[in-house]
This record gives C-alpha cells, sequence and structure tokens, in this order.
C-alpha cells in the first residue's frame, strides 16, 4: 500500500482492514484464491476505505463496523477494476499486468462478480437499511457512469459538462458513498452527513481528473501504466476536451481524428496540442477548485485529528505525481 501521511492517523485501523480483506477474499474456488492474491499483492493507495475510516472518526465514531464496511467499500473498488480492464483491454495497471492479462478476461469477470457478491455479504452482515442504501445506490451510479464513458468512447462531441457527469458516477461516486458511510456510522446529524458526502465528492473528482492528467504527463514507471492509454481507448477527458475549444481549427482536428480513431499513432501530435493549449494547466485548475470545494464542505466539522487529515487528504489529491 502506498504511503501517505495524511494516513497515519489511521494506520493501524488500515492494517485491519487489509487483515480483513485478505481473510474475506478466501474461497473454497481454487481460481477466486489465485486472483484475489493477484490483487491485493498488486497494492494500491486503499484510498476509498481510508476516507471512511477518517470520514468516521470526524463525525465521531468509535466502533469498529468502519474497519468491515472500510473492506466492502474497497472490494466494490476493486471489483470495477477487474471490469474496467477487461472493457478496456489494458495490460497494465500499478506497474504489473492486470489480472485480465495474467489470467484471462472470463476469469477477472467472474472473480469482479465473486467481489461484488462478497461486499453486499459483508454490508447485510454489518446491518442497517441505511448502509445498505447508500452503498446499493453507489453501485448502481458506478455502472451508469461505466456505461456512460463507454458511450462516449471515440465521440469527439463530448463537452466538459458530460464528461464530468461520467466522473461523478464513475469516480466520484464511490468517494462521496466512503465518506457519507461515516457520517451514517457515527449517526451525525444530516448537515454533518451531507457536508462528508460532499467532501467525498469533491475529492474524488479532483482525483480523477488528475489521473487525466498524469496520462499525458506522468511517468508511465511511477503512475504504473502506459501514457496515452485514454487516448488510445478513444476517451475524450478534460485534457482533450479543453484542446479542442481553445486549439485552431487544424489542432481540433488532430485531437478529433484520435479520439475517433483511438491507438497511440497521433499521441505525439496529440500532445504537441495539449501542451500549446495549456490543457494540462487547466484540467489542474479545475481539479484545484474541487479540492477546494472539498476543504469548504469539511467547515460544518468540529476540529479533530481525522479532519485534519480530511483536508491533507484534498490537498494530496491534486498534488500527487502518481
Amino acid at each position: 500500500m502506498t504511503a501517505i501521511p495524511a494516513l497515519e492517523p489511521i494506520a493501524e485501523d488500515m492494517q485491519r482492514v487489509d487483515a480483513l480483506i485478505r481473510r474475506r477474499l478466501d474461497s473454497e474456488v481454487a481460481l477466486i484464491r489465485q486472483v484475489a492474491e493477484y490483487i491485493v499483492a498488486g497494492g494500491g493507495k486503499r484510498l476509498r476505505p481510508a476516507l471512511l475510516l477518517l470520514a468516521a472518526g470526524a463525525a465521531g465514531y468509535r466502533g469498529d463496523a468502519c474497519v468491515e464496511l472500510a473492506a466492502v467499500v474497497e472490494f466494490i473498488h476493486t471489483a470495477t477494476l477487474l471490469h474496467d480492464d477487461v472493457v478496456d483491454e489494458s495490460d497494465l495497471r500499478r506497474g504489473r499486468k492486470t489480472a485480465n492479462a495474467a489470467f484471462g478476461n472470463a476469469a477477472s469477470v467472474l472473480v469482479g462478480d465473486f467481489l461484488y457478491s462478497r461486499a453486499f455479504q459483508m454490508m447485510v452482515g454489518v446491518g442497517g437499511m441505511r448502509v445498505m442504501q447508500v452503498l446499493a445506490d453507489a453501485t448502481n451510479a458506478i455502472a451508469e457512469g461505466e456505461v456512460l464513458q463507454l458511450m462516449n468512447c471515440h465521440d469527439p462531441e463530448v463537452d466538459e459538462p458530460r464528461y464530468l457527469e461520467v466522473v461523478r458516477r464513475k469516480t466520484a461516486k464511490l468517494f462521496e458513498a466512503a465518506a457519507r458511510l461515516g457520517g451514517v456510522l457515527a449517526e451525525a446529524q444530516r448537515p454533518a452527513e451531507e457536508a462528508l458526502a460532499g467532501y467525498g465528492m469533491h475529492v474524488g473528482t479532483a482525483f480523477q481528473l488528475i489521473d487525466d492528467v498524469l496520462d499525458y504527463s506522468g511517468d508511465a514507471h511511477s503512475i504504473g501504466k502506459s501514457l496515452g492509454d485514454d487516448l488510445a481507448e478513444g476517451k475524450p477527458t478534460l485534457p482533450l476536451i479543453h484542446a479542442m475549444r481553445r486549439g485552431s481549427a487544424a489542432q481540433a482536428a488532430t485531437v478529433r481524428r484520435a479520439i475517433l480513431e483511438g491507438g497511440r499513432e497521433d499521441f505525439a501530435a496529440v500532445l504537441e496540442v495539449i501542451e500549446r493549449t495549456g490543457a494540462l494547466a487547466y484540467a489542474r485548475e479545475v481539479a484545484e477548485r474541487e479540492a477546494e470545494a472539498a476543504r469548504r464542505a469539511l467547515e460544518a466539522l468540529p476540529r479533530s485529528v481525522q479532519r485534519d487529515s480530511l483536508l491533507e487528504l484534498a490537498a494530496f489529491s491534486v498534488a500527487r505525481r502518481h
């Protein structure tokens, strides 16, 4: 797991979450165990479970159910990654082969289904209709976001609002749900719960925006995937949308063609347009606005170590380089 200073106050709880993840991934089916162990060994930032733990602490919760729900959130996230990598035909994540590249598409899809169902088993074990409602709604919104993204692929007419709608559903919704669940567990008043949910939504949006920036500016070794993956898949992300909006007719045509055709053949030409139009700086600016909105949302909560960590996490979401 990637070390992030903001998560130090919950380090012990995160170890408990990791141990629980390993226990609950166990299955009598050998292939499930094999793929699950491969996934766990791949690490990751574990931001969504961390967000739930910090939000619960910031809302005053001191029980153990947050560890179980943190693992549930990570299972849902991992299931979406398994399915995404199949849909996107990805072969690299976090610097190693994706599960579909290592075990095949069928195994990845089916183990993703196992993770979803295991998450719901654990959710029922925690109990509480409100908990189940939040996670069920989030899972449904994520699925809608994935379909919307599929519909947007190879479509150069996608504008900023349509792009952000996909981000809100596909990525930010699970951040939002994780933070909201912290308030639900603490039985916080509705304004505090909504403040945490708003924080999660804005941080999740900022996080995805920076992911999209790094696809054109990061170091392949650091980000753990090939640069230009989004372009290869024909995804019209914010840097491309801005480049088409601000570029000359010829520059816009270059980007449009790349989105329509996919692949990496035009990567160098597209990158030049992105640089000349200030597209990455613009996308970072939008991410900064989201992070600031997340920080403002936390003003509704009393000061605490956990609240301070949430503020640090908002800063990390836009300052990171991987």
